[in-house]
């Protein structure tokens, strides 16, 4: 084989193997069997697999991350904002909610937090992504208005893609439109 025949196909491997890979989805059973990871040193920070249910607050499931942080009893099921329709504007209830993580945060210097912004199905798909995005920088605001570092928040919007209810009923919609908090040990 020439050398030109093998750099080809060295370089074809280049592009086409980093395109195949990814990670494997994770079923409820590849959740329930996972390693933990190791315990941080930081009290009130635990590094443990999520519960086999993977419920973490209002009927929210959420994916396993480096570790499960162990929050206080009155924000266990407090861990999703919700926005009204067409919405990024977070309103008094969902304000004191934010101030609350933020003064946990602010006493666990070892957490990072995720927000992720979604929708209901309704707009446009790019529409609803940017929607997803600016609710979960709104979210951002708030947390960083009450003292979190900003390097220790990130962002991501799912738009419509994960909806949290099926159906088009407003009980099910309302349910979609909302930021999820993952806590992550560092």
């Amino acid at each position: 084989m020439g050398n030109a025949v093998r750099l080809s196909l060295a370089l074809l491997l280049l592009v086409v193997l980093p395109a195949c890979s990814s990670n494997p989805a994770k079923t409820p059973d590849a959740v329930a069997t996972m390693t933990p990871p190791a315990a941080t040193s930081e009290p009130g920070v635990v590094a443990t697999p999520l519960d086999p249910e993977g419920v973490v607050g209002a009927g929210m499931a959420v994916e396993p991350n480096e570790g499960v942080v162990d929050l206080p009893p009155e924000l266990v099921d407090r861990r999703v904002i919700y926005f009204s329709y067409d919405s990024d504007t977070l309103g008094p209830t969902e304000i004191e909610l934010v101030a609350a993580h933020a003064r946990f945060m602010s006493s666990r210097t070892g957490v990072r937090l995720r927000l992720e912004g979604h929708t209901d199905e309704r707009g446009a798909r790019e529409y609803n992504i940017g929607l997803g995005e600016r609710r979960a920088q709104a979210v951002r605001r708030a947390l960083s208005l009450n003292g979190v570092a900003d390097a220790r928040l990130t962002t991501v919007s799912y738009g419509e893609e994960q909806p949290a209810a099926m159906g088009s009923d407003e009980a099910s919609l309302k349910l979609n439109r909302r930021v999820e908090l993952v806590y992550a040990a560092q």
